[in-house]
Formats: C-alpha cells, sequence, structure tokens
C-alpha cells in the first residue's frame, strides 16, 4: 500500500510539474503584441513563418507586374470566420510571398496570378 501511494505522489509530480513551464502573458506583452496583431513580419525565413503558423494549406508560383521574378506565394484558409478578431489567420484568408527563403509580402487578398503554361495557350 505504502508502495502505491509513493508511486501515485510521484506521478502526481511528474503530471504538474510539466505544466510548470507554461505561464499566461503578461500585461506589458499583450499591449506589445495584442491578439490579431499577428506576429508575422517581411524579412521572415520560411523556416520562421512554418514555427508560427505551420505548413500553408497550399503553395503556388506566381507572377506579377510589381516583381522582377517569380515568387512562391503561400496560402493559409481562415479557419473560423466569426471571430472579432484575427489571431494569426484563424478569421482572415492569408497570402505570404517568399522571394528565395524570405517572406516579402504579407496580403489579405491574392497579389500574383499564376503563370500560364506556354502549352496551354497553344
Amino acid at each position: 500500500m505504502k508502495a502505491f501511494l509513493a508511486m501515485l505522489c510521484f506521478s502526481v509530480i511528474v503530471v504538474f510539474s510539466g505544466c510548470a513551464g507554461v505561464q499566461a502573458p503578461r500585461t506589458d506583452e499583450i499591449l506589445r503584441q495584442p491578439l490579431g496583431s499577428g506576429g508575422l513580419s517581411t524579412g521572415m525565413t520560411r523556416i520562421q513563418v512554418i514555427g508560427k503558423y505551420g505548413e500553408p494549406d497550399m503553395k503556388n508560383t506566381v507572377s506579377s507586374p510589381e516583381w522582377n521574378s517569380p515568387r512562391e506565394e503561400w496560402f493559409y484558409r481562415a479557419r473560423y470566420s466569426m471571430l472579432p478578431v484575427n489571431a494569426g489567420y484563424l478569421s482572415d484568408d492569408l497570402y505570404l510571398y517568399f522571394d528565395g527563403d524570405n517572406l516579402t509580402n504579407i496580403s489579405k487578398r491574392p497579389i500574383g496570378v499564376i503563370p500560364e503554361h506556354e502549352d496551354a495557350a497553344k
């Protein structure tokens, strides 16, 4: 019986010590970056974006008259359209554009167009 109680106490301690690293955001953190203010910025790498938002719903190579060369477009579909704030991409679709490994544009609407294949034009 003592062994069972000791094991139970040990298990409870292990479970609750795992939660010790989880902390609610402080007031000054909330004021610096309120819910819905994003968290993405141009210049971020693909790895940093995936770390914040995960893999995109869709990837395309697109072009635009504004750019010298095609860019990769990542699309994140809105998950919950009824939220009053946009926490990440929860209530608004999000289009991200990469030139090389760096994020260059963040938009709620598509900027580039998918180039037509030459074979399809013939």
